[in-house]
């Protein structure tokens, strides 16, 4: 029974000093953690359940690395509230995706960022068309920022519905078959459209759609 009662309490005591400890570091929302605030929050985490599990060894034994984990994360949050270079080192940078429409596969790389990473965002952020994109930035945090490219304002906009989305046919130089498919196009049709303009080799096009009509093509830098 004491048992028991010793991990209710250790569950109880835990629970409430990590509601302070994030108190104090901070309201941040999940996705706009840095890597620094991932990892002393799952360290923060860890340590209170090895503490509730093991009621034989002494709770100052982890309330003091907790406590000093939090003044740690505090003192290194003010360093990089005044140095940006500090800040960069941890954070890191936004990277440009799309730059003026052109897609720029070597930060992708950099970042291995594949492009079903980045029609996934678009799609969450109600684009259409990479076409319609003239800037993407892959913020620290994870999330893309897109900046539309301006229509002309004496241009009526067609209503958005759900066939108006971007279907890739080249991905990474290869030929989506199955998207082919979907659109009632053949590998032949593809590839004699992609020579009238002047595309002989599939596998210098990084990016390949099609829709109403109209061709987006990236390729390669």
């Amino acid at each position: 029974m004491d048992v028991y009662l010793n991990i209710i309490f250790r569950t109880v005591l835990l629970y409430l000093l990590m509601l302070v400890i994030f108190r104090i570091m901070g309201k941040r929302e999940i996705g706009e953690l840095s890597v620094l605030d991932l990892v002393v929050f799952i360290m923060i985490g860890e340590m209170a359940v090895i503490a509730i599990e093991d009621t034989k060894d002494p709770l100052l034994h982890t309330v003091v690395p907790m406590v000093l984990l939090m003044c740690i994360q505090i003192t290194l949050a003010i360093i990089s509230l005044k140095n940006k270079k500090f800040r960069n080192l941890v954070d890191g940078q936004p990277s440009i995706i799309i730059n003026r429409g052109k897609i720029d596969e070597d930060a992708m790389k950099k970042l291995r960022y594949n492009f079903d990473d980045l029609m996934s965002q678009l799609r969450e952020k109600d684009i259409r068309s990479i076409g319609d994109v003239e800037f993407a930035i892959l913020e620290t945090s994870g999330k893309l920022s897109v900046l539309e490219k301006i229509d002309d304002p004496y241009q009526p906009k067609t209503p958005a519905n759900n066939g108006d989305i971007t279907i890739p046919l080249i991905m990474d130089g290869t030929i989506e078959e199955e998207n082919l498919k979907r659109i009632n196009k053949t590998n032949l049709w593809l590839r004699q459209e992609l020579k009238k303009k002047g595309y002989r080799d599939i596998k210098k096009i990084s990016f390949c759609s099609y829709e109403n009509g109209k061709f987006f093509i990236d390729t390669h830098d």
